[in-house]
C-alpha cells in the first residue's frame, strides 16, 4: 500500500483519509493498534517491538487508534504515581521528555505509520495541561525524520481503494469507521454493547474498529439490504476491538486495576487483511479478515 494519504471533507469529519493500494497489491495488511500507552512502565516494550518488527519485515501499514501515550504523571494529575514513570521521563520537563524520547524510539517504524488518532489520555492532557502531546509528537516526528504521519481524530474514517485491470479500470472500496472508544467495556460483555451501538450510529462502513476497553476480539454481523438494481443483498460487517500493550494485572495481588475488579487483558493488536477478488460478474470485491498478532 502506498503511503500517500489524501484528506477529504475535513468540514464534515475531523479526519477522512483515503489509502490507495498499488495495482500489484492484491492483498493489503494493516496493523490496527490502540492503547499502546507507550511511556507507561507497564507497556510491554518487548512485545510491542516484536510486533513492530514484524510489520517492518512484512511491509504492513500501521494505524494507531488513540492512547498512543499514557501521560498521567504530570504535576497536579490526581492519577499520578511515582511507580508509573520511567526514569528517563522523571524530570522537570516530563511531558516534553516523553515526546522527545518517543520521536527517537519510533523512528524505525515511521515509514509504516499512516495515522495516529486521539485517545482519552491525549485529550486529558489537552484539557488539564493545555498541551497537545499528539500534535507535538507528529510535528516533531515528521520534521526531524522526514515522515508523513497524519494526525487523526478521536474518531474518523479510512477509505481503502484496491485496483485491478488495465489502467486500474476496476476499483473496490473498503470503508473503515474508527472510534477510540468510550465506557468501561464490561467484564461479561467485553465490548459487545459498544459494537451494537456502532451498528445503530454509523452507516455505510465495512469495518468498525475501536479500542479503549483493552479487549482483543472480532464480531461479524450480516445485514440485509437492497442494491441499486433492487436486488436483495446480504452485507457482512466486521466489528473489531483492538487490544492494549499496557499489562496492568500482573500477579493479581494489588494495584488500581486489580482493586477495581478488572481481569487480565490480552496484550497486542490486530491485523486487518484485505484481499482483492474477482467476481463472476466482472466486478472486484474486497474480502476481509482479521486476526491477533
Amino acid at each position: 500500500m502506498t503511503t500517500d494519504i489524501i484528506e477529504h471533507a475535513p468540514n464534515v469529519h475531523e479526519r477522512v483519509f483515503r489509502f490507495d493500494a498499488g495495482e500489484e497489491n492484491r492483498v493489503v495488511k494493516i496493523a490496527m493498534l490502540s492503547d499502546i500507552h507507550w511511556d507507561n512502565p507497564k507497556c510491554d516494550w518487548k512485545i510491542l517491538k516484536n510486533h513492530l518488527e514484524y510489520c517492518k519485515e512484512n511491509n504492513i501499514r500501521i494505524h494507531i487508534n488513540g492512547d498512543f501515550f499514557c501521560l498521567m504523571q504530570g504535576r497536579g494529575d490526581f492519577r499520578g504515581s511515582k511507580d508509573d514513570i520511567r526514569p528517563e521521563h522523571n524530570n522537570g520537563k516530563y511531558l516534553q521528555s516523553v515526546v522527545d524520547t518517543a520521536v527517537e524510539w519510533w523512528k524505525p517504524y515511521g515509514h509504516l505509520i499512516d495515522v495516529i488518532g486521539y485517545g482519552n489520555h491525549e485529550t486529558g492532557v489537552i484539557k488539564f495541561k493545555e498541551y497537545d502531546p499528539l500534535q507535538g509528537f507528529v510535528d516533531l516526528f515528521n520534521a526531524k525524520h522526514g515522515f508523513n504521519v497524519k494526525k487523526g481524530g478521536y474518531g474518523g474514517w479510512y477509505n481503502i481503494r484496491m485496483f485491478a485491470g488495465k489502467s486500474k479500470s476496476k476499483v473496490a472500496n473498503y470503508a473503515i469507521k474508527y472510534f477510540h472508544g468510550s465506557g468501561g467495556g464490561g467484564v461479561v460483555t467485553r465490548g459487545e454493547i459498544n459494537l451494537t451501538r456502532a451498528l445503530a450510529m454509523y452507516e455505510n462502513f465495512d469495518c468498525f474498529t475501536m479500542g479503549h476497553i483493552h479487549e482483543n476480539k472480532e464480531t461479524w454481523v450480516s445485514q440485509e439490504g437492497l442494491n441499486s438494481k433492487k436486488c436483495i443483498t446480504l452485507n457482512d460487517k466486521l466489528l473489531m476491538v483492538t487490544g492494549c500493550y499496557k499489562e496492568e494485572y500482573g500477579t493479581g495481588s494489588k494495584g488500581w486495576h486489580v482493586e477495581r475488579g478488572a481481569p487480565p487483558k490480552v496484550v497486542g493488536g490486530r491485523i486487518l487483511e484485505l484481499k482483492l477478488k474477482n467476481e463472476h460478474s466482472g466486478h472486484v470485491i474486497i474480502e476481509p479478515k482479521s486476526y491477533r498478532f
